[in-house]
């Protein structure tokens, strides 16, 4: 009964270490250097296994992208397209919750990979679309408009404000992880975020009426 119970947890757990073994490979041989045989290798399995999980290097691709945005998919998302109420609340728990998750080097590989091997991996962008932000971008141009309409924000655009919400933080990650532009302490996340907030609000907010206190 014992051997039952520890092959099923076993079992379970398979397609997260193949993942994580795939990201490692992927981020020493990149994509077009990587071989299943590397994976199977890093991951302790013969070779069938990983086919067993995953048909494809782009399959274990696209479920590294969905296990990394699940949380924020399952979570924060619904949470967005729900909320009444000034917009700058959620939009600033978002951001820092995206800086949270980028201040693990294990989730940060994964954007530094699409970022770096994004031309060499076939139909990434359609993968990342489709899992990220056909799910995403609505939200949060829903987020604006209804921030607009209630008086929080000012008449922005809410596509293109939606831009000027994540822009920032990719270019950021960009610089660092593509061109070695940083600060002197790093990627300083929670620092670009706050003062990003800053910028932001500044001009989004709705200017108080006259005579408000």
């Amino acid at each position: 009964m014992k051997s039952e119970k520890k092959f099923s947890r076993r079992a379970d757990a398979r397609p997260d270490e193949l993942l994580d073994a795939a990201m490692a490979v992927f981020a020493e041989k990149g994509f077009a250097g990587a071989k299943m045989d590397d994976i199977a290798r890093r991951a302790g399995v013969s070779k069938g296994t990983v086919y067993l999980y995953f048909a494809s290097k782009e399959a274990l691709i696209e479920g590294i992208i969905q296990r990394a945005v699940a949380p924020i998919a399952s979570g924060a998302l619904p949470q967005l397209a729900a909320f009444e109420g000034d917009p700058r609340l959620p939009i600033t728990m978002l951001l820092k919750t995206i800086a949270g998750l980028l201040s693990d080097p294990a989730k940060l590989a994964i954007p530094r990979l699409f970022l770096r091997e994004g031309m060499n991996i076939p139909g990434i962008a359609d993968i990342y679309r489709r899992d990220v932000l056909d799910k995403a971008m609505p939200v949060l141009t829903g987020l604006v408009e209804r921030g607009v309409a209630s008086g929080h924000l000012r008449a922005v655009d809410p596509d293109l404000t939606v831009r000027s919400i994540v822009g920032p933080l990719i270019a950021h990650v960009a610089l660092s992880e593509i061109f070695g532009i940083r600060p002197e302490d790093g990627l300083a996340l929670d620092r670009l975020i706050e003062n990003h907030i800053d910028i932001l609000f500044g001009g989004l907010s709705a200017k108080p009426l006259e005579g408000a206190p």
